[in-house]
Formats: structure tokens, C-alpha cells, sequence
């Protein structure tokens, strides 16, 4: 097995708790023999399950970054059994730089994986996950929103896998995980996102987004503090009740590739329905106006199918191929 350039400078199997980081030679012209350092946190009390906290896979998506960098202050080592390991920031230049991709190689790390030892930045650090972290991990937790461009109702995420013992078990966290919503989620380019690469070496895996616009809010904070607490304790990992949401958890799903809706016009965009409203096939969602002339009719979008408006594009200028709206369908909780 090729190496990896990454060293960590914490002890995966050492008892207690380790602030560290993951060590990534970066040669460039402000410093020659640089290193990117990724923060980590492990805490391992004995012996038990192990579960992987991600944030920051994108860079300006905060309530796991946020989330996560509390989590490490505040996780009491009393309080589990196991090991618990926190990377806040997966992609470090990217939330340092306040963007969804990286800036040294323009990297957008859920799409990256499996990576390469030898390939961008970005690629060496979706190998040392993929061949490294994920594997000593029982349970993976990553913590998205929507950055800059999308708002999402919050939702924890899962997906069909071809293993139903598996895809039982995610499902089952994202329910503990406590968001108002959780989602059956169809993914773009799932061959190479972080997911799959947990999924496709057997773990449990649950995803979320959690709002959007490059922000966060005190009500995404706290669904993020405590769907963290109640991971950890649906892994056994953290002793103690899950703390139940205000709300119970809405199940919905996206079935087909009919739940995406892409824009094919630049302009100005106006919505006619609201994130998470009830729409029809067939209803008005919105309206985008040229930016070129005056006295054009603008473009009507359609929804594609019945359900709710789980995701819309963020900006008031939209893109042709930007993604315009999401649409998940509500289904029995069997």
C-alpha cells in the first residue's frame, strides 16, 4: 500500500484526550517546507465502538465546524466508552479561505474521493480518510448545510443501500439524530462523495444538511449540538437518554432524479413558493427575469412532481444549470 504524505500527531490508541492535528506537506512560495495542519481531537476511554465526527467538508458550511470545535472542549472522557474522533474541518484551506472548494486546487472534497496519496491537496486528504480514518471507525457522522449558494430545510440523511442490514442501521441514526426531517437522499456524482466511501466499507453512516447561505443560526446550532449528543449515544459511545426534538422527525425521500430541478436561464430569480412549502406537479415555484433588456416575459419553472421544497438555490442571480429547487415526497415511518 502506498504511503500517505499525511502524518498525524496524535495517537489513535492511546487512552485519554489528544488535540492534534494531521500534518499535509504543502511547498509553496510563502513557505517552503510548509505543512497544512487539519485540527483533530481524540478522546478513547478503553475499549468500545468508534465513532468519526466530520465538519468543514465544505468550507462555508458552519454549524459542523462550529458544532465540533464546541464538542471538543465540551465531550467529558468520563462520560463515554470507546473512541470519539473529531475533525471539525476536513477540508482546512477551504474553510479557512470561507469556500466550498479548496483554493489551492480548486478541490471540492465530497467529490473527490476515493483520492489519491499522490495526487492534488485535496485528492491526499480524501486518501488519507478513505484509507486511514474511515477504516477505524465504526459509526461516521458528517455535518453539512448549504453554503453559499443552497438553503435547506434541516435534515439528517441517509441512503438505499444494497445491504438493508446497513442501510437499517443509518437510518436508525438519523432518526436519533433528532433533525425536524430526515431524508432518503438521491445524491449527484455519489460515486465520489465522502458517503459512499464510508458506506461502501460497512459502516454507519448519516449525513445532514442543516440550513444554508453561508451562515448559521442559533435554532441550526443547536439541532447540530444535539443530534452530535445523540449520535454519539445512539453508538453506545456516550452514556446517557437522547434528548428529544421539539418536533418528531418528518420522513421523507427522494425517489427518482425528477426530485431535481435545474435551472436553464441566467437572471434574476423570483420564488413563488417558500423553502419547505407543499407544492403540486405543475405549480409556479418561480420566475427567472433577464438581466440583458426590459420588456422580456420571464421564464416560469414548474415543480417536476408532488412533495416539498426540501432545497432552493440561495442567490437572487441563478445560473443556466444551477440548481433551482429540491423536491422530497413524505413516507410512512414503517
Amino acid at each position: 500500500m502506498q504511503q500517505t504524505s499525511i502524518s498525524s500527531s496524535v495517537d489513535f490508541d492511546l487512552d485519554g484526550v489528544q488535540h492534534g492535528f494531521l500534518k499535509l506537506p504543502h511547498s509553496h512560495d510563502k513557505s517552503a517546507w510548509g505543512c497544512i495542519m487539519i485540527p483533530i481531537t481524540v478522546f478513547k476511554n478503553g475499549e468500545g465502538p468508534t465513532v468519526l465526527l466530520t465538519g468543514g467538508n465544505h468550507g462555508d458550511e458552519y454549524e459542523g465546524i462550529t458544532s465540533l470545535l464546541k464538542l471538543a472542549n465540551r465531550l467529558q472522557l468520563g462520560h463515554i466508552q470507546g473512541r470519539v474522533i473529531i475533525v471539525p474541518m476536513m477540508n482546512y484551506p477551504a474553510v479557512v479561505h470561507g469556500s466550498r472548494t479548496s483554493p489551492i486546487d480548486s478541490g471540492n472534497l465530497n467529490r473527490a474521493f476515493p483520492g489519491s496519496p499522490t495526487g492534488s491537496i485535496t485528492a491526499q486528504i480524501a486518501d488519507y480518510f478513505q484509507r486511514y480514518l474511515i477504516p477505524l471507525c465504526d459509526y461516521a457522522l458528517d455535518i453539512h448545510s448549504g453554503g453559499k449558494t443552497l438553503d435547506f430545510i434541516p435534515f439528517a440523511a441517509v441512503h438505499r443501500l444494497t445491504d438493508k442490514t446497513q442501510e437499517a442501521a443509518c437510518l436508525l441514526g438519523a432518526k436519533c439524530f433528532g433533525a425536524p426531517n430526515t431524508l432518503l437522499m438521491l445524491d449527484l456524482q455519489a460515486h465520489a462523495l465522502y458517503d459512499t466511501a464510508v458506506e461502501s466499507q460497512g459502516k454507519v453512516f448519516v449525513s445532514t444538511e442543516l440550513g444554508g447561505g453561508g451562515t448559521s443560526t442559533p435554532q441550526t446550532i443547536a439541532i447540530a449540538d444535539r443530534g452530535i449528543d445523540n449520535f454519539l449515544i445512539f453508538s453506545t459511545v456516550l452514556k446517557g437518554q437522547l434528548h428529544e426534538p421539539s418536533v418528531d422527525t418528518r420522513l421523507l425521500e427522494m425517489p427518482d432524479m425528477s426530485c431535481y430541478l435545474q435551472s436553464e436561464h441566467s437572471g434574476v430569480l423570483e420564488y413563488c413558493v417558500s423553502l419547505g412549502d407543499n407544492v403540486k406537479h405543475g405549480d409556479l415555484i418561480a420566475r427567472i427575469y433577464s438581466l440583458e433588456r426590459t420588456g422580456c416575459e420571464p421564464h416560469q419553472y414548474l415543480a417536476t412532481r408532488d412533495g416539498v421544497m426540501a432545497a432552493r438555490h440561495f442567490p437572487g442571480i441563478i445560473a443556466i444549470g444551477d440548481t433551482l429547487a429540491v423536491f422530497a415526497v413524505e413516507i410512512a415511518d414503517n
